[in-house]
């Protein structure tokens, strides 16, 4: 009972960090930003990553060991649909990512990146989509609970 519990809560606590930390990158991230700007926004994406691990693990921790079978997930078109949207804002999170992380030399050297306003723009709007994704897991999540999609 307490792996179940310790793993819902982990689970809900790796959503809640994701998105957080997504609105920081959001807020921070600018065309012309300092250095502290600058690191707040690596900060949060690596907090983003590691949440968005802990999210994934302990998904497949609650679908093999606590859910309500693997073979109830499985046989649940919504449940596809929440792994694809995943998979989708992972996928969306690498160019912010990799962006970020070509970043790091520059900010041990105490330069702050100059970025161009279509890449603020592009990696922006890549973020929105990353926010309004982990909106719909959630909804996805409790219409998949209530036995909607079983096929």
């Amino acid at each position: 009972m307490w792996g179940s519990a310790i793993t819902a809560y982990l689970h809900y606590l790796g959503f809640m960090l994701a998105f957080g930390a997504l609105i920081v990158e959001s807020q921070f991230l600018k065309k012309d930003f300092s250095l502290e700007s600058a690191w707040k926004v690596v900060i949060a994406d690596a907090v983003y990553g590691l949440s968005a691990t802990m999210i994934l693990i302990t998904g497949i921790v609650r679908v093999v060991y606590f859910g309500k079978g693997t073979d109830y997930y499985l046989s649940n078109s919504v449940f596809y649909m929440k792994v694809s949207i995943f998979i989708l804002v992972s996928l969306l999170s690498l160019y912010p990512t990799f962006s970020f992380l070509s970043w790091i030399k520059d900010l041990r050297n105490g330069k702050t990146p100059s970025l161009e306003s279509a890449k603020v723009q592009r990696i922006s709007w890549m973020i929105r989509g990353e926010l309004f994704g982990f909106t719909l897991i959630p909804l996805l999540a409790v219409v998949m609970a209530r036995g909607i999609g079983v096929f």
